[in-house]
């Protein structure tokens, strides 16, 4: 989500307060003779912040995490160009000339900007997935209540009390594809400790840590 969204979420939630405040002020003031119907109102409108609270949460948080990633990822990336750098420098010049070959790391060529795109896009994938998890039933549509589904489905003992994807969210919610680059991005991402695995059913759950 970019900022200027998350400043859009913010001032919704404003102005649902803001309508909150002017009913209580005409119920105080007498204006309104229908206190049931400003109650009820009301309700409506601490439901509508609540959900609104929760996906502020949610975003905050994987804000946060998406910032330590990248943190810790530019500085694994300096650690390796500084060996690189190092075994370049020190070659023995008696050494004969050969050529080698690059590990899968280096040979992919990932720069730090697509890694950070991946990020973004796989917190893109958690949101858009506990959206839905928090999402009142009686306002989903059939194909979010199916997600819906699908998604307690994938729910292990392993994951509970944690966000995860799977690659059908990636695909589900995103242009990513789900192809050997985006799995050696991955595994960089564990490399940092910013991703986990877990395992079971025929899926690979891909937890954020």
């Amino acid at each position: 989500m970019a900022s200027s969204d998350l400043d859009q979420l913010c001032s919704h939630i404003n102005e649902k307060i803001g309508n909150i405040k002017k009913s209580l002020s005409l119920r105080n003031c007498g204006q309104v003779p229908n206190s049931k119907t400003i109650l009820s109102k009301i309700g409506d409108e601490i439901m509508v912040i609540n959900e609104l609270l929760n996906k502020l949460e949610i975003e905050i948080q994987f804000q946060e995490q998406t910032t330590n990633s990248l943190k810790e990822l530019c500085a694994s990336l300096e650690e390796d160009y500084k060996d690189v750098e190092h075994l370049k420098e020190n070659i023995p010049p008696h050494l004969p000339q050969v050529t080698v070959t690059q590990n899968s790391y280096m040979k992919s060529r990932l720069t730090y900007c697509q890694i950070n795109d991946v990020i973004k896009e796989i917190n893109k994938a958690v949101v858009s997935k506990y959206k839905i998890l928090h999402q009142p039933k009686k306002s989903m549509s059939s194909v979010a209540r199916n997600l819906y589904h699908r998604f307690m489905d994938e729910e292990t003992k392993d994951t509970k009390g944690h966000y995860f994807v799977v690659e059908a969210d990636i695909k589900e919610f995103t242009a990513l594809k789900v192809d050997k680059r985006f799995h050696v991005m991955l595994n960089i991402l564990r490399h940092c400790r910013r991703l986990s695995e877990v395992r079971g059913g025929g899926l690979t759950r891909y937890v954020i840590t």
